[in-house]
């Protein structure tokens, strides 16, 4: 395992003064990727910005797990939405130069 690439879930939890219950919870939920090593879970750092817009989104606006579900798919949805339209702008402008 390569320290560079996880962070303990115990000091990101620590950090942000949450419990890692929730966010195994939000494992199982599906909304994050965990991985277990040595007996205890890891958050790719790829996952950090996700998992801190989760977190955000559970404590400052009360939103419940189901609800948090719901505005991950369709955040996920308008992201590749915007890159779809990025690409067709690009695929047009070709043309109309």
């Amino acid at each position: 395992m390569e320290s560079a690439k996880y962070v303990a879930l115990t000091h990101f939890c620590s950090g942000h003064q949450i419990a890692p219950e929730f966010v195994v919870q939000l494992f199982d939920y599906g909304l994050i990727e965990l991985v277990p090593l040595k007996n205890e879970n890891y958050i790719p750092i790829e996952e950090l910005p996700k998992t801190e817009k989760i977190i955000r989104l559970y404590s400052e606006l009360d939103i419940n797990l189901e609800g948090i579900a719901v505005v991950t798919q369709l955040l996920d949805q308008v992201e590749d939405l915007n890159k779809e339209i990025n690409y067709l702008k690009n695929k047009l402008s070709v043309y109309l130069k």
